[in-house]
């Protein structure tokens, strides 16, 4: 696993809605660079292993969701998620979930996550390469704090989801101490 300390150069091929085009699937697609997304910016980013599975369904998602509001008031321009998926599951997870306030960025080449040092082989689980569940605050392009789950390896047994959640993000924005912010995960290294 590596750890940096700035959000590394990558582009994100999404995809946008346009009214322009007129056709029963008025989108096109839009590279978003690193740069456009991070600079100038306070962004929390969670990464998760894949849309529609489980705990990225049912917890880690819509706590952020739900906590959007709060995490506006301590300052934080936007709340993303990324995962190792296309823009077109991205979507439809997102419509599914009822996501409005939480941007989905789809990392589908793993090419953020890998320059992350957070990509891992789930082949165990017939997912391929995927990302390792973190979160982290970003405040323009350089990373203030990152919550990495523990265990890291490539075809876990387990999907840690300890430390990476919306409310120890929360905790820590507002100083606050919690489980995953009194035991330090990581040492930053550069």
């Amino acid at each position: 696993m590596i750890v940096i300390q700035k959000v590394p150069s990558a582009i994100f091929k999404t995809r946008v809605h346009d009214e322009s085009i007129n056709a029963s699937n008025p989108y096109r697609w839009e590279d978003r660079s690193t740069q456009a997304i991070f600079a100038g910016k306070k962004v929390i980013v969670f990464s998760l292993p894949g849309a529609f599975t489980p705990t990225c369904s049912s917890n880690h998602l819509p706590r952020y969701e739900e906590l959007y509001d709060e995490f506006k008031a301590q300052g934080v321009d936007q709340v993303i998620c990324i995962s190792v998926n296309d823009a077109f599951v991205m979507f439809q997870w997102g419509k599914h979930i009822g996501a409005k306030n939480v941007f989905l960025l789809p990392d589908g080449n793993g090419e953020f996550t890998r320059k992350m040092g957070m990509l891992v082989e789930k082949s165990n689980l017939g997912f391929g390469y995927r990302s390792w569940r973190y979160s982290m605050l970003v405040n323009d392009s350089n990373i203030e704090k990152i919550f990495i789950e523990p265990n890291y390896s490539d075809n876990c047994p387990v999907d840690p989801f300890e430390v990476s959640d919306a409310d120890t993000m929360l905790a820590y924005l507002k100083g606050i101490d919690s489980p995953g912010i009194s035991k330090p995960r990581i040492k930053f290294v550069g």
